[in-house]
């Protein structure tokens, strides 16, 4: 399978590993991806890099920034569920040629062919786990998906802060557990719509997709978020959200103290509010 980036190499040489971090910053990937780096760590989460329609009536919005081969640094990649967005071997797998492995849920290795990721480089992850890499603790926590043949959240601990990444999960009990057992200064959660799309017989059905306005919300006052960050919510050609609506459902809630809108290729820092957009152009 053939990746091609948009945008050449410019992005990751000049940006996502030609930065000198200083504190926590995380670099946004497209769909749910995310690329997190420390000083001395970096991990990537729900890497996906297809150029392809993964449907015939449905394609891709966001660019893609980078090929995953181009990457110098990994540590550890971690997956939410088993969607091809999400977990997609082609994409993740040169991360791997770094030494580290792909933590996922074990339903994503029976759904896709893993036979070119090593055995040792897999690792199965349920709720209760936790993952030290590097500076980072990655802990494994429950969620609700119902697309989902299964599906996590994740929670990672760094030395400035806490880190939330909700995967496609909706409102659940396992939300209010991470918000009784973790104070959030960051969240991602997935923003959709329902939308029309193609049965298995051909007709056009309506479905709910992902989570709407109230279930973003309600999901990050589940949590705790002070900082939400949507995601997903251009992912996909005829499904689209706006996420100016999450500003007025929010009003009369407690959280998110603010809402950071991001575009693929930003960066945001732990330390501080704001989002930072790529400086760089590429000169060829």
């Amino acid at each position: 399978m053939t990746i091609t980036s948009d945008w050449g190499e410019w992005w990751i040489r000049e940006e996502l590993e030609g930065v000198e971090v200083e504190s926590v910053s995380l670099w946004f990937l497209g769909v749910t991806g995310w690329a997190i780096r420390t000083p001395e760590t970096t991990v990537y989460i729900d890497p996906y890099f297809s150029t392809e329609r993964d449907r015939e009536y449905i394609a891709r919005m966001p660019p893609v920034p980078m090929e995953p081969g181009w990457a110098e640094e990994c540590d550890a990649v971690f997956c939410t569920h088993d969607h091809r967005d999400h977990f997609w071997p082609p994409s993740f797998g040169p991360l791997l040629d770094h030494g580290g492995a792909v933590h996922a849920p074990a339903e994503c290795y029976d759904i896709h062919d893993v036979s070119d990721v090593p055995e040792e480089s897999q690792v199965a992850v349920e709720p209760g786990d936790s993952v030290a890499v590097g500076e980072l603790t990655v802990h494994v926590r429950g969620g609700n998906d119902p697309d989902a043949a299964g599906s996590v959240t994740y929670v990672i601990e760094t030395p400035e802060g806490t880190v939330f990444h909700g995967g496609d999960n909706r409102p659940c009990e396992a939300l209010d557990a991470v918000g009784d057992e973790f104070d959030v200064d960051l969240g991602m959660v997935s923003y959709g719509t329902t939308a029309r799309r193609l049965g298995d017989d051909g007709e056009v059905v309506r479905r709910k997709l992902y989570n709407d306005a109230q279930d973003v919300i309600d999901a990050a006052n589940a949590v705790g978020i002070d900082r939400l960050v949507p995601t997903h919510w251009r992912r996909w050609r005829s499904i689209q959200a706006d996420p100016g609506a999450l500003k007025a459902a929010a009003t009369t809630f407690e959280y998110p103290y603010a809402i950071e809108e991001v575009e693929v290729g930003d960066r945001l820092r732990l330390d501080r509010p704001g989002v930072v957009t790529p400086t760089h152009l590429d000169d060829g």
